[in-house]
């Protein structure tokens, strides 16, 4: 494998483990226009930006600056404050999921102990 594919494929694990807050933030919006039943192009035009721009958002791709995302929060209904909470809440509980896979993945359940430190018993 090249160095190239290398790098890639880290990225990837990485991106797999520890989601960016741009990928957070656009899934949020996107559930959110959906559940308003906006269409792209109406929630766009609301927030004064492209639907190619807000596509890029909604996907993760861009990360906009805090006036575009104070536009498309008040577009949504929605303060800064209260957005950034939804996403602060998502990353918490994403970060508490990773946290966890990774501490099972060290769990070794033929032996009840902790990989690499077999006096270490797992505690219900």
């Amino acid at each position: 494998m090249d160095e190239l594919a290398q790098h890639r494929q880290a990225r990837r694990q990485h991106q797999s483990a520890q989601p960016l807050w741009r990928e957070v933030l656009g899934a949020r919006l996107r559930r959110l226009r959906k559940l308003r039943g906006l269409t792209l192009t109406d929630l766009a035009a609301a927030a004064g930006v492209s639907p190619q721009y807000l596509s890029e958002v909604e996907r993760g791709r861009k990360e906009p600056s805090s006036e575009m995302i104070a536009a498309i929060s008040g577009a949504l209904g929605l303060t800064l404050v209260q957005l950034t909470s939804h996403v602060a809440d998502e990353l918490q509980r994403t970060s508490f999921t990773s946290q966890l896979s990774s501490t099972q993945s060290l769990y070794s359940p033929a032996s009840h102990s902790f990989s690499g430190s077999p006096q270490l018993s797992l505690v219900a």
